[in-house]
């Protein structure tokens, strides 16, 4: 007690000697009095007062160092802005049901990643804070950042009700190969350009290579990456609906029951008998590395990531599809604030920082200076010493203030830019279905869907049976009354 009664007045001391029940002073008098209690007490004030966002994404396996990156960019974003994350991972495999389950329920949460296949869907239900104005008098730099076309790509309903990630958001399509079958078994990489043209070359890799090795490995979550993109899904993010992406007619169909589609789900199935594809790929829940071949949505440069990702020392690509601009392409990947959120201001604030500070971009995309990454020239380019940093880049925030990877091009993103300038854009560019009325139709045709769509798009079932019995279990689900909709809507949007 030396130390309190050292700083304490005359009078105080006089009193507390002649009664031990007197008090002398509040404990807001002593900080007053000591400077050291003053600072400690404005310490501890400001750290309250810095508010810890809850953020969910989607990524691989948290690593062990994870909890110390993320004090690091909370220590740099604390400073900056004022504000913190709680990063919260949902794997690959359990993305669906998890995110869901969070919506569904009402747990809290601030930011979440999202897509096409759920957003609109989540916008219905009252999920998501309206940014309409917000964005644009809160965070005005990361309201310029972003095109106008962007930005009307992830309305609904003509409002804002999330981030838009400003990246590759076009749709170019490649097919990926690992370079050492490449020269194994003399693969003509840049004519390769549509399922059939993989034919030969995926029975090359299983004689050569055996009964254990799967050419085509697939997850559940995703089946073959860009199967539809000819067919704009009007960010339904239902796949059996929709219009082809070059049709003027805009006519919606049935997409499973088109010829072409019915074409390559037929070549799906006959790789998965022929064990180009892994037997265990309808159930299993998340890829393994050293992938010999993968579809992928990408752009110049990208295989320098992908090659550290899978543990692969050179990929060779060829562009197989796009680009090309549709809704969907611009809402695959979205940052939404919780409508529940106490601190909507504050979530977009950390929104527009990852958006316009390359450093905490780098640490988002990379992981631990020093760890998982090392900078190679400043903030704008790096190299990658780890493939343990489970985020996903492309779910985060812009491309163009993010650094390159040694040996990917210098202007590797300029060169997405020119992708976005170039891209054709759907039929439907800017059409959003609206669903406010469809709820229920939605949910069951997507359950449904759901049932089928891992054995159907890993080739496991015979799409010749399987079609008709799912394109029978939509209509009954309310299919029919939603392409009447959306035919509607369609019409009444292009007028």
């Amino acid at each position: 007690m030396k130390k309190p009664l050292k700083l304490l007045s005359t009078a105080c001391v006089l009193t507390l000697l002649m009664s031990a029940l007197a008090a002398c002073g509040s404990k807001s008098d002593t900080s007053a009095s000591d400077p050291k209690a003053s600072d400690a007490s404005k310490t501890s004030s400001s750290s309250t007062d810095v508010p810890t966002l809850v953020w969910w994404t989607i990524g691989g396996q948290v690593p062990n160092n994870f909890d110390k990156a993320v004090a690091a960019m909370n220590e740099y974003t604390a400073e900056k802005i004022g504000v913190k994350v709680d990063i919260k991972v949902a794997s690959w495999g359990e993305w669906d049901t998890k995110i869901n389950t969070i919506v569904n329920t009402g747990e809290p949460f601030d930011i979440m990643f999202t897509n096409g296949s759920k957003y609109n869907q989540q916008v219905a239900m009252g999920a998501f804070a309206d940014l309409t104005d917000l964005v644009q008098s809160e965070t005005p730099d990361l309201y310029k950042l972003i095109p106008e076309k962007v930005w009307d790509g992830s309305k609904v309903g003509g409002k804002i009700y999330s981030v838009p990630t400003y990246k590759d958001s076009s749709l170019t399509q490649y097919w990926v190969f690992d370079h050492k079958y490449v020269e194994k078994y003399g693969i003509d990489v840049p004519n390769m350009k549509t399922l059939k043209d993989l034919d030969k070359p995926f029975h090359d890799m299983k004689a050569g290579e055996g009964k254990s090795f799967y050419p085509l490995p697939m997850t559940q979550s995703e089946g073959l990456n860009g199967f539809f993109n000819e067919y704009d899904d009007m960010a339904l993010g239902l796949a059996p609906i929709g219009v082809k992406a070059d049709d003027a007619s805009r006519k919606v169909v049935s997409v499973l029951e088109q010829p072409d589609v019915m074409e390559n789900l037929k070549m799906l199935h006959q790789w998965y008998q022929d064990g180009i594809i892994n037997p265990d790929a309808p159930t299993k829940p998340e890829p393994d590395k050293g992938k010999p071949f993968m579809s992928a949505q990408g752009f110049p440069g990208a295989e320098v990531s992908w090659q550290v990702n899978n543990g692969v020392e050179k990929y060779d690509m060829v562009q197989n599809y796009g680009p090309i601009y549709t809704t969907t392409t611009i809402q695959g990947s979205l940052n939404a604030i919780s409508a529940n959120s106490k601190y909507k201001k504050e979530a977009l604030k950390y929104l527009e920082l990852v958006n316009t500070d390359p450093k905490l971009r780098n640490m988002l995309a990379f992981g631990e200076e020093g760890v998982d990454y090392k900078k190679v020239d400043g903030e704008k380019v790096i190299e990658r010493t780890t493939d343990t940093w489970p985020l996903a880049a492309y779910t985060q925030g812009t491309f163009f203030n993010m650094a390159t990877q040694k040996d990917a091009p210098k202007d590797q993103w300029e060169q997405v830019k020119k992708l976005n300038e170039q891209a054709f854009a759907s039929s439907l560019l800017g059409f959003s279905m609206d669903i406010t009325n469809l709820s229920t139709e939605v949910a069951n045709t997507k359950a449904v869907w759901d049932k089928y769509r891992y054995e159907l798009l890993t080739g496991a079932s015979d799409p010749e049976k399987m079609v008709p019995k799912i394109v029978s279990e939509l209509k009954a689900a309310g299919m029919d009354t939603l392409m009447k909709a959306a035919q509607e809507q369609i019409d009444a949007f292009f007028k």
